[in-house]
Parts: structure tokens; sequence; C-alpha cells
């Protein structure tokens, strides 16, 4: 897949793709301290997955609708922007939307243990006032409740705010990935590492994209904790979710050599 033609490249050289709950608001805080790193206002863009998103858009007309997530009055000749939008990972279809957009895109991507990362996802949405059921007929009616929902960007869709183990199935994530971007273009990261060592977990990113560490180091203090009671790691919560989500481990092990463990 090749983008429009045109002299100018496309505007973005990297997106933090996902997945959500796993650090990318951290990681997007980190950088975005970089004086070489431009990063939407608000972090996440939304631009791939808008449900008015026109598959036909060129480069350049996504790069319009791009140009008000930035400060274009910029001293510095040529920085690097790029997304933070964690549901870029999670749909094969928003994969080869980008793919088109910039073929050498750089993908980063932080993946945390599915079953942390669902019990966060679903008390984030606990706390917004879109999830309603406790959490176990809330992780037991997923399937139903995405039916009919794959394609649906739309802002209230299930696929949006249910899809609390869908989100866990990281081989799948990363096979879709992978079928669309070459392995070099894209750094996986663990959120534990991210957590406990800030400081080389940021270096590398630099050294991905190309770009030397800044001087000073940003603030390396926790970004959305979460509060909220955390099960005990033998606890009926977490045991339920593992049982759910075991598939979906083993094919990140086998197809991978990842394993997540609680952080």
């Amino acid at each position: 897949m090749k983008p429009s033609t045109g002299s100018t490249p496309p505007l973005l050289s990297f997106v933090i793709g996902g997945a959500q709950k796993a650090g990318t608001s951290a990681l997007a805080r980190y950088l975005g301290a970089h004086p070489a790193i431009r990063l939407p206002h608000s972090k996440e863009a939304h631009v791939f997955d808008a449900p008015t998103f026109d598959d036909a858009a060129t480069p350049r007309q996504i790069d319009a609708r791009y140009a008000t997530h930035f400060d274009t009055t910029d001293a510095i000749p040529a920085p690097l922007y790029g997304d933070a939008t964690p549901i870029y990972l999670f749909h094969e279809r928003l994969v080869q939307r980008l793919a088109r957009y910039n073929p050498a895109l750089r993908w980063i991507i932080l993946l945390r243990d599915p079953v942390d990362r669902a019990l966060s996802h679903y008390h984030m949405e606990r706390a917004r006032g879109a999830e309603q059921w406790p959490l176990w007929p809330a992780l037991l009616l997923e399937r139903w409740r995405l039916r009919g929902h794959r394609d649906d960007f739309s802002e209230r869709s299930p696929l949006r705010h249910y899809s609390y183990r869908a989100r866990g199935d990281y081989a799948a994530q990363l096979d879709a990935l992978y079928r669309h971007f070459p392995a070099h273009q894209v750094l996986l990261l663990h959120n534990t590492t991210l957590r406990t060592q800030p400081d080389s977990c940021l270096a590398q990113v630099c050294a991905f994209l190309g770009i030397a560490a800044a001087d000073d180091a940003p603030d390396f203090a926790p970004v959305f904790q979460g509060d909220y009671p955390r099960p005990g790691r033998f606890g009926p919560s977490r045991l339920l979710l593992r049982w759910l989500l075991r598939k979906q481990r083993r094919r990140l092990q086998r197809g991978y050599r990842i394993t997540l463990d609680p952080g």
C-alpha cells in the first residue's frame, strides 16, 4: 500500500499506538518534554479512528485534520510529529489506514499484563459512568455486547468502551500490525519496564526515533494511577480474567515469546 504521491512527506513520523491502559499517557508525557518531539495538545488526536474518517483521503488531507492538534508556530526547524492514540493498534482497519498514509511510520507499542489491563479499563469506564454492570457480568457479557460493532467507531460504540478482554489479545493485534509494517519499524515495550526504569525506556524510544536523548530528564512522576481496589494475585476477579484470557496469553507466548506478568 502506497500513499498518494506528493513532494511533502506525511506530517506524522511515529505513533504511540497502544495498548490502552498500558502506560501510553505516561510515555507521551515523558516524550512530549523532549524539545524535538511534538505530540497533540490532548495526547490522543483520534484522527484515523474518527467516525468521519474518509478512506479516500490523501496524506495532505489527513495532515490538514492533524493541523489543529499541534502548535504550528515552532522554533524547531524540523520537529518529529507523533500521535498517541491507543486504539490504533486495536483494529486492523486503523493499521491499514496508517500504512496507506505513511508506510515509513514508526510504531511504539506498550504491552501490559492483559488481566491488569482489563481491570484498569473496566474501572475507568465505571468512573466515567459508561459501565453499569458489575465486573463479572461485564466480562462475561463482552462478546454479546460487541456483536455487530466490530467496525463501529462511533463515540458510544461498545467497541470503544466494553472491549476489556478483546484489547488484551495482543498476538492478534501484533499479527495485523506486522502484516502492514516491517518489524524494524515497531518498538515493543513492557509497561513494567516503563514504570520501573523510565529513564532507560525513554532513551530506548529516542534511539528508535533516531534522536538524541534530551539533556534534561523529564519528571518521571506516575501518570493516571487509577484509584480502585486491586484484587490479590489469587483473588476471584483476577483468576476469572486469567481463565477468560488464557488463550490470548498462550498465543502471545507461543507466537512472540512474550510473557506478561502482573505489575
